[in-house]
């Protein structure tokens, strides 16, 4: 039933922001943005959950924290930037949500270097 409440809160946000963007275009950012964060926040929970669950299943298994760490730092990243370029878009600046996105990229680049690393490394294990 979440999704219901995130839908309707995003139609009604919508409906404000096209009514207030022609009067006055301050506020229809500021309803868009305060929406954007109370759907964030309907989400956290689930999202908190999640987590915990994959991290209780890769302790179970036996695999490296560290590794997982790392790929839940890369999925917040992909999920921060790709919000924040969204907000950018929606302000009419589609340039900086561009570079939001590229320094996200690299960014994640560099975070799956030493898992890159380890994937390598256990390939080169396997060769003869």
């Amino acid at each position: 039933m979440d999704i219901i409440q995130i839908v309707g809160l995003g139609l009604v946000a919508t409906l404000l922001v096209l009514v207030l963007r022609e009067q006055r275009p301050e506020m229809a950012m500021m309803v868009s943005l305060v929406a954007g964060a109370i759907i964030l926040l309907l989400v956290v929970d689930r999202l908190v959950a999640a987590v915990q669950v994959i991290t209780e299943m890769a302790v179970g298994a036996g695999i490296n924290l560290t590794y997982l760490q790392t790929l839940l730092r890369i999925v917040g990243l992909a999920y921060l930037a790709e919000f924040g370029a969204q907000v950018c878009r929606d302000a009419g600046e589609g340039n900086i949500a561009a570079r939001i996105e590229f320094a996200a990229k690299v960014i994640i680049l560099v975070l799956a270097v030493p898992i890159i690393v380890a994937v390598m490394e256990s390939i080169l294990s396997l060769i003869p």
